[in-house]
């Protein structure tokens, strides 16, 4: 079984890097998966799951919640301010706030709510321009003004470029968190978590490594 595969993978990195394997929450990355596939996991016993748009969520997980209700599902794809409220409402933590804006609004839905999931904000450590997240070096500013919102911030993601050593940004997450006090470490994926579970991830993405290859739409 591929879950039992990540799973025993998952304990080998933390013995290696002397942590609790409990430390680090495998959220199981279920973007464009068929249902079939994402039933398969739930009924081995795994409820962390990981969903990319809103829309797509918010048509996926109520089904299941009837029959599940310990789901926990983390919003880990960019969050357009006009589905914050929704993204609010179906998740339990959202990976990606990046910019005052989208912090502003979800502060005042908060209010409205009354509650509000964990935050984690994205830092663009590899300053590509095409990819969301703060810069590294307004990454201290950033928080700052989230945390003065009130916010549940519990700590940092990253998506390291695809031609890069994702453990190069995977260590400048962690240094940026470790100043900023923050616990949370949303980083590493398919191919490269164990090297983020060494560098101190928390949370790790993982997604064709348990469901197979996306099927093409």
């Amino acid at each position: 079984m591929p879950l039992a595969d990540i799973q025993d993978r998952i304990r080998a990195a933390c013995e290696a890097s002397d942590r609790k394997k409990d430390d680090v929450t495998l959220i199981a990355v279920s973007k464009v998966q068929p249902n079939d596939r994402v039933l398969e996991v739930l009924e081995q016993g795994h409820r962390v799951f990981g969903e990319n748009k809103v829309q797509e969520a918010a048509g996926k997980w109520p089904a299941f919640r009837e029959k599940y209700d310990d789901i926990q599902l983390h919003l880990i794809g960019p969050l357009q301010t006009n589905k914050a409220r929704q993204a609010m409402e179906l998740a339990q933590a959202i990976h990606t706030v990046d910019r005052p804006k989208l912090a502003t609004t979800i502060a005042r839905l908060a209010q409205e709510i009354g509650s509000c999931p964990d935050l984690f904000v994205q830092v663009n450590t590899g300053e590509e321009p095409q990819k969301a997240g703060v810069l590294p070096a307004e990454a201290d500013a950033f928080v700052a003004e989230v945390r003065a919102l009130d916010l549940p911030l519990k700590g940092l993601m990253c998506i390291p470029p695809v031609d890069e050593e994702a453990s190069l940004h995977f260590a400048l997450l962690a240094k940026i968190a470790a100043r900023n006090g923050l616990a949370g470490l949303s980083m590493g994926m398919s191919g490269d978590f164990e090297r983020a579970i060494a560098l101190g991830a928390t949370h790790i993405r993982v997604g064709s490594a348990i469901f197979g290859d996306r099927v093409p739409v």
